[in-house]
């Protein structure tokens, strides 16, 4: 029996990152400040760099209280050795982030025109550079700005978002600037080693309902957080991701496509509709495993006679087991939530559905909770996993995954 030890997950997202967070001018400045607490509660060192117009937008005095540095906003600053501020910010940077990136700044870093500290930072780094635009609507359409994001691409720089919405104008449409949480998430993922790029992951999430009447219905207490987490480090990790989430209250992970599902019927009719595209297949959810035979129409309502309302139960479809038995199926990873004995009925199971690898825990000590403990179950023995923060559980089960799944093609036990 393997054991990964507790060092390999006690690490905060963005430890040891040092990141340069450049302002230019724009109302979405005001946004930079609960971007630059995220960054900064996830490890990371952040180095505000402001032009003059991000000033006008947000004070330098606010920004180095939530950085805790100083803030830079001259190329001549005397507090940098030998008044080279563009050279000394950058070296030990490890990525250059510039948000709200305006369309005057883009055209700067397009054509390489460096007429402040910022612009001139950024052409002599020797890191990557993440832009995040945020402009009025016409301004992103401009001709002239498309030109210069395709150029930007085309010299590498990682160009996030915009998103589309309401403008401080009053106008709508493409140009926003993306959420302060869709950033730092964009953010997160660029670091991530993309171990699953290039490769298309299905995965399931969340309870399953399944109606009595209109009102009421039978589910449970999974929260969906475990499978939202998968989700969201296999699109970190460059994977194609397809989540298919029964009724939950999260938030859609970053890069990954959504398709929200009710009952087990529907869920197995969306994964198996989506198997066909499929390389990965990780059966997370918590899937009810009867259904009632005919749901009533109406509310069932009290009798004089106070008689227990009687349901005729039919068995839902194993979708797991569905997907495993497929003449090509997926590389498929299951899930086993038990109350008890897991270590028996946690490999008993992945020998009945015939998956090469099950993910066990022990539901009651996991529903709703944000950290979960697991054990690895395979034909060679199992591995136990420390107890962790969902996420990075999630981004260690992943590395386990793509180490295990072969390429183009399944691998049964």
């Amino acid at each position: 029996m393997a054991r990964l030890t507790e060092a390999a997950l006690d690490t905060a997202e963005l430890a040891g990152k040092h990141l340069v967070l450049g302002l230019s001018g724009g109302i979405a400045c005001y946004k930079i400040a609960e971007l630059t607490r995220l960054l900064v509660k996830a490890g990371a060192t952040v180095q505000i760099v402001m032009t003059e117009a991000a000033t006008q937008f947000i004070t330098p005095v606010t920004m180095q209280a939530l950085s805790g540095r100083p803030v830079y906003t001259s190329q001549w600053d005397a507090r940098i050795a030998n008044n080279m501020a563009h050279i000394d910010l950058s070296r030990e940077a490890d990525a250059i982030v510039i948000a709200p990136a305006s369309t005057d700044f883009i055209a700067k870093l397009a054509h390489g025109n460096c007429d402040d500290l910022l612009s001139t930072l950024c052409v002599a780094r020797d890191c990557p550079l993440l832009v995040v635009p945020a402009m009025n609507r016409q301004m992103w359409q401009n001709p002239a700005t498309q030109r210069n994001v395709a150029q930007l691409r085309a010299d590498g720089v990682q160009v996030l978002g915009p998103d589309s919405g309401a403008q401080a104008c009053g106008e709508v449409g493409d140009g926003r600037m993306l959420e302060p949480s869709a950033t730092f998430e964009a953010i997160c993922a660029f670091f991530q080693p993309k171990i699953l790029q290039g490769r298309r992951v299905l995965i399931t999430a969340g309870p399953t309902f399944e109606p009595l009447d209109p009102v009421r219905g039978i589910t449970n207490r999974s929260s969906g957080k475990m499978g939202f987490a998968l989700a969201r480090a296999a699109a970190q990790a460059g994977a194609d991701v397809h989540l298919v989430a029964g009724p939950v209250a999260l938030e859609t992970p970053w890069g990954v496509y959504r398709e929200d599902v009710q009952t087990a019927q529907q869920m197995h009719d969306a994964v198996l509709h989506a198997t066909a595209d499929t390389d990965i297949f990780i059966a997370v959810a918590a899937v009810a495993d009867w259904r009632v035979d005919h749901a009533s129409e109406h509310k069932i309502k009290k009798t004089a006679d106070h008689a227990m309302p009687t349901f005729t139960f039919i068995e839902n479809p194993d979708i797991l087991a569905t997907v495993a038995r497929l003449p090509n199926p997926p590389y498929c990873v299951g899930f086993a939530a038990e109350s008890g004995n897991l270590e028996v009925h946690g490999e008993e199971k992945r020998a009945r559905k015939n998956v090469p690898l099950l993910i066990g825990n022990l539901g009651p000590l996991t529903f709703g909770l944000d950290d979960n403990e697991v054990v690895l179950f395979e034909a060679s023995g199992i591995t136990r996993l420390p107890r962790a923060d969902k996420k990075l559980l999630a981004r260690l089960l992943i590395a386990e995954i793509a180490k295990r799944a072969p390429r183009g093609g399944s691998l049964l036990s």
